[in-house]
């Protein structure tokens, strides 16, 4: 008997209910089964369904009855059936935020996190951290300045850690996690000599969404490396372009470069120095100068290379409408990795 169903069998007995229940996803034989979907709780006439989950895995439970007793019943049980693997009572503070950062811990676990630890209704973001070495003294400077008594930092892996910064009344704007994090990043400079990347997530509004924002904290990183942007901080709002090509499928992308360029246009795509350049000045905000600057490149060289670009593409990126249509165009060669 597997645990799941030795968790159901003895709530049933305890209840003094009849509880059957099948895995999500699947139709077994000489059972009731819904054939429609549903978010919560719903019945057939004869029988009442409701969804649990156990162990991140999901199922449907079975009552037999459709009056406000089972309805009753099928509302209470998902937490009750939730609540015998709630284990993260025994775990410390950081390897219990550690799961909920995973998202590996049930709902009723982040509740009981957040009261224990007062960081309920509290908004917060993941700053995520990539650390090239000496984890411990870094955990050690962070811990040193966190802003608040609650934010708390946690070791994920070898070579990053998170830190969890909640936000008083006078922190609810975007570009204070941003400017946290470079806070943050420079003080690790100073302290310690360490260039670190840092992944900003979003702000939520309560703990139980940190998963999402510790998530575009590490797309923050991943697309920075895939982009190769410059600086150490990087937020997932830079990337929002990205993001939704990414989600795009493979062949549809590969129609539209197709459709959208020819042979000259790739050519430029495969001379990695022409494609540094348009790079550089895009990140530049198209300014002329500074690009010369950034690339210890003469004015006249640089503009030749992006009429050089302009007469092989048709996009004058030095315009704004054209540079974001090259922008797009590779975003997809990237994503393609072509």
């Amino acid at each position: 008997m597997t645990e799941v169903e030795k968790t159901v069998k003895t709530t049933a007995e305890k209840l003094g209910i009849n509880i059957s229940f099948y895995a999500e996803g699947t139709k077994p034989v000489g059972m009731p089964v819904c054939d429609r979907p549903f978010e919560s709780v719903c019945d057939d006439g004869n029988y009442t369904f409701f969804r649990f989950s156990f162990k991140n895995a999901g199922y449907v439970g079975v009552l037999c009855g459709v009056g406000e007793v089972e309805k009753n019943y099928a509302s209470l049980l998902p937490a009750y059936l939730e609540s015998f693997v709630d284990k993260e009572a025994d775990l410390s503070k950081t390897d219990y935020l550690k799961k909920i950062l995973k998202g590996e811990c049930s709902s009723l676990g982040v509740y009981k996190y957040a009261t224990k630890f007062s960081v309920r209704g509290a908004a917060c973001f993941a700053i995520v951290i990539r650390v090239p070495k000496m984890m411990k003294e870094t955990l050690a400077v962070i811990e040193q300045y966190g802003g608040n008594s609650l934010d708390t930092v946690v070791q994920m892996t070898d070579e990053t850690c998170v830190l969890v910064k909640y936000l008083d009344e006078t922190e609810n704007e975007y570009r204070s996690s941003v400017d946290y994090a470079d806070f943050l990043a420079q003080s690790l400079k100073e302290e310690l000599g360490l260039d670190v990347a840092v992944g900003v997530g979003s702000t939520v509004r309560e703990l139980k969404d940190v998963a999402e924002s510790y998530a575009r904290g590490e797309n923050a990183l991943r697309y920075a490396d895939l982009f190769e942007a410059k600086g150490n901080v990087h937020s997932y709002r830079e990337f929002i372009l990205i993001k939704m090509m990414e989600d795009i499928s493979e062949g549809k992308l590969e129609k539209y470069f197709s459709d959208l360029t020819d042979e000259n246009f790739r050519e430029i795509f495969e001379d990695e120095e022409m494609l540094a350049t348009a790079e550089e000045f895009l990140q530049s905000s198209l300014n002329v100068s500074e690009t010369s600057r950034n690339l210890y490149m003469h004015r006249n060289t640089l503009l030749y290379r992006l009429d050089k670009i302009e007469k092989a593409t048709g996009l004058n990126i030095r315009s704004f409408s054209d540079a974001v249509s090259f922008r797009v165009l590779t975003v997809i060669h990237r994503l393609l990795g072509k």
